[in-house]
């Protein structure tokens, strides 16, 4: 089983954090109407970032197996977020798929990738998530 690691770190005096993995970075923060800087990526926009990259990427995997060469994917995601406790609801994605082979076989690829994509998946299985450790510092 190959784990994944990533890392975030609050700017000292603001609610943004730097989350990284490796030599990759990225800015989370909520917007300034939340009490946020504005400068990055919510939490909530980050999840369906994912849900759209796992596509793209697990597509252009899918379509090497079967000798298709993809020109271009554009996706958009899109959900609601509420109830008690506020979780997504309604998360739906739609794809746009240029490719070099028939459309038939294009439609196939986007199916099929589909029903292997990761993050979908796990979100659709519902992957348990806890709270394995924390520390607690009085300042």
């Amino acid at each position: 089983m190959v784990q994944t690691v990533v890392h975030l770190r609050t700017v000292r005096g603001a609610s943004a954090a730097v989350g990284y993995s490796g030599a990759h970075t990225v800015i989370i923060d909520r917007s300034e109407k939340a009490g946020g800087l504005g400068i990055g990526f919510s939490g909530g926009e980050l999840l369906f970032l994912a849900i759209g990259g796992c596509y793209v990427n697990d597509l252009y995997r899918e379509s090497a197996k079967r000798n298709i060469e993809v020109e271009s994917v554009q996706a958009s995601v899109e959900g609601d977020w509420g109830g008690e406790p506020v979780r997504a609801q309604n998360v739906s994605f739609s794809v746009h798929v240029e490719a070099k082979t028939t459309r038939e076989e294009i439609s196939d690829l986007i199916k099929h990738t589909d029903e292997v994509a990761e993050i979908p998946n796990s979100l659709r299985l519902g992957t348990k998530v806890s709270l394995s450790k924390f520390e607690a510092v009085s300042v």
